[in-house]
């Protein structure tokens, strides 16, 4: 038997760890083969392909990004996407594929098992943990301690010159990133997608702050929106990506700018951008991602596709990937009041 392998989206620490993972069981103990699609979806469509086997994965699992390559290619936004899809594994004689991705990675894969019959298994990564299915995804754990170092080292340069500091962290939808490094960084004010902030009230912690003698941090995620008006920062020049997503930007340097001009006090902003993609990853999620690997690979062999392998408390569940892929999970309203104690 040959298995695919691919990763969309996004990159992220410990896809290569997943890699290792299936790839070294599959060969190991069920004497698979292993093709590599290069650069997610788009790897598939071009036919461009590597040979996986287990010199091949070796020394990768300390490693950030993916061996493959990685796009945010939609194939059904392609002329004969499928058809070429199909003939690509035909050509390379794979029988059932893993993709590691996301949810547009994983809807793609959903929609490929269950319209066309193509063999899918998928591996939930993003460093967002905006999948409902999981109650973790790999990449979300490197993300927030880049984010939690970065917050502290802030804290000493926004004491030394009394200054607000924003740091914009990642998150579209989910505050996830926002919620957990700004809570483990000690931050004074965190602003998500979920919940839409009053600016005033912003403003009124950051000078509540000053009036203690300390220096404010404040902890924005990219897709947070004021509660007056519809503010959506984004590249215009970029437009839309193959899934539809505009690519959001500015909305630190929008809030930095505000809070000067309403309270008086200097700020500045720090977006910590791809730097929490990159990098070794954590050993969470080294665990995390081998132990998806290796139960994606059994998946593969029980001949159970259309699922998505799953961390539910501490053990490897199997869930449809349709499941998987319906609806975000973003932070609750009650998990949000648990941290506005230590705003101001």
């Amino acid at each position: 038997m040959r298995v695919g392998v691919l990763t969309g989206g996004g990159d992220c620490p410990g896809l290569n760890a997943v890699i290792r993972a299936a790839v070294r069981k599959g060969v190991q103990q069920y004497h698979y083969e292993f093709t590599g699609f290069k650069d997610g979806w788009r790897g598939l469509l071009t036919g461009a392909a590597v040979r996986l086997d287990i010199p091949a994965v070796r020394g990768i699992l300390p490693r950030g990004g993916t061996m493959l390559g990685s796009s945010r290619t939609n194939p059904f936004k392609e002329r004969d996407g499928v058809r070429r899809i199909r003939e690509n594994l035909a050509k390379d004689e794979v029988d059932a594929l893993i993709a590691i991705g996301g949810e547009d990675t994983l809807g793609v894969a959903a929609r490929l098992w269950e319209q066309y019959g193509i063999p899918c298994v998928g591996v939930p990564k993003t460093i967002d943990n905006d999948l409902s299915a999981t109650d973790y995804t790999f990449g979300f754990d490197t993300a927030v301690g880049i984010a939690t170092e970065a917050i502290d080292r802030l804290h000493t340069t926004a004491e030394s010159h009394m200054r607000v500091l924003v740091v914009e962290v990642m998150g579209r939808h989910a505050g996830w990133i926002a919620l957990h490094s700004g809570l483990a960084g000690g931050a004074n004010v965190i602003l998500i997608p979920e919940q839409r902030f009053d600016l005033d009230e912003v403003c009124g912690w950051v000078t509540s702050r000053f009036r203690a003698s300390y220096a404010p941090i404040v902890v924005v995620a990219e897709g947070a929106m004021p509660q007056d008006g519809d503010l959506v920062l984004k590249d215009a020049a970029a437009g839309l990506d193959s899934f539809g997503h505009v690519r959001l930007s500015g909305v630190g340097e929008w809030l930095a700018k505000e809070i000067e001009r309403r309270t008086g006090k200097e700020a500045r902003t720090t977006v910590l951008g791809h730097v929490q993609r990159g990098g070794t990853p954590s050993a969470f999620d080294r665990w995390l991602a081998t132990r998806f690997g290796l139960h994606a690979i059994d998946a593969v062999r029980d001949g159970d596709y259309g699922v998505m392998v799953a961390l539910r408390g501490t053990d490897v569940v199997r869930v449809p990937l349709a499941e998987a892929t319906a609806r975000l999970k973003t932070v609750p309203l009650e998990r949000y009041e648990e941290v506005k104690v230590f705003f101001g």
